[in-house]
């Protein structure tokens, strides 16, 4: 389905019936191309984030700082993967290639109201991940199945844990982006789990004093939100191995929020390795 926007569309056309026909829409008696209205264009931001949903036409990307924007893309949109899927020059692909969780940069133009994707551009590794993820028969992982529901049975019974670690990595004020040294906590974070039995991994973010309620409760989700991710495709951790993520706004705080050094400890995520106790030294 093309991208139509109500920027080129006469008033009366968003109510018309349309027919596609290439890449030009009929719309009543007024015809678009969509290739000569893109070319025409203003440029609009680059964008660089991982795909976080997509329906149809259109994809939200989620930026480093939790920051989201809606894309919309149709079939002159570019979509190309760096170094391909075999490891040598590039590789045309088609809107199916758009999976959820996939790193992308996308190149727009202004369209109206509206961002549409000139190009999208991916990494031909991460490209192959996605795709192994959704699939869930690729080697690698075709053994998660069994495992989840084995792993599932064990737990679903059981609400006590053990806590056998507890990581925490600090943000900048309104701020859902990682820093490198909370990057590389992360992944020291997962490849100690990786090490216990049974080990699983719950995250949850937490804010500082700054902001109301319903401001800060978004805030903690995004950072939870992002710590999950980056842990999941960045240090090999097995999402079946992943309790629900959760925000807990400025709750729970680890310092005063009277000072700035006390907020700076608040505005966290904090990664806990936990094992049932029912299966501790299993």
């Amino acid at each position: 389905m093309l991208l139509a926007t109500a920027a080129l569309l006469t008033p009366g056309s968003l109510l018309a019936q349309q027919e596609t026909r290439d890449n030009i829409i009929v719309s009543g008696q007024q015809e678009i191309d969509f290739a000569t209205a893109m070319a025409e264009a203003p440029a609009g931001p680059e964008i660089e984030g991982i795909i976080s949903a997509r329906s149809d036409d259109r994809l939200q990307i989620t930026a480093d700082d939790g920051a989201r924007t809606v894309i919309g893309f149709n079939e002159i949109t570019e979509i190309r993967a760096s170094k391909g899927l075999f490891g040598i020059g590039r590789e045309s692909l088609g809107g199916e290639a758009l999976l959820n969780g996939l790193p992308v940069t996308v190149k727009t133009v202004q369209l109206g109201s509206d961002l549409v994707a000139s190009q999208i551009k991916l990494k031909g590794s991460d490209l192959k991940t996605a795709n192994m993820i959704h699939n869930g028969t690729a080697q690698g992982f075709a053994e998660q199945t069994a495992a989840t529901e084995a792993l599932r049975s064990r737990v679903s019974d059981i609400d006590q844990y053990n806590v056998k670690r507890t990581t925490n990595v600090y943000f900048d004020t309104g701020k859902a982006k990682l820093s490198a040294s909370g990057k590389a906590d992360l992944c020291a974070t997962a490849e100690a789990a990786d090490d216990m039995n049974n080990a699983l991994i719950l995250v949850v973010g937490y804010t500082d004093s700054t902001g109301d309620y319903e401001y800060n409760q978004q805030l903690s989700e995004q950072r939870a939100s992002r710590v999950v991710n980056y842990i999941q495709q960045n240090c090999g951790w097995k999402p079946y191995r992943m309790l629900t993520p959760t925000g807990m706004s400025e709750a729970d705080p680890m310092a005063s929020n009277d000072t700035a050094s006390g907020k700076a400890q608040n505005r966290r995520v904090a990664v806990n390795i936990l094992v049932s106790k029912g299966l501790d030294g299993l």
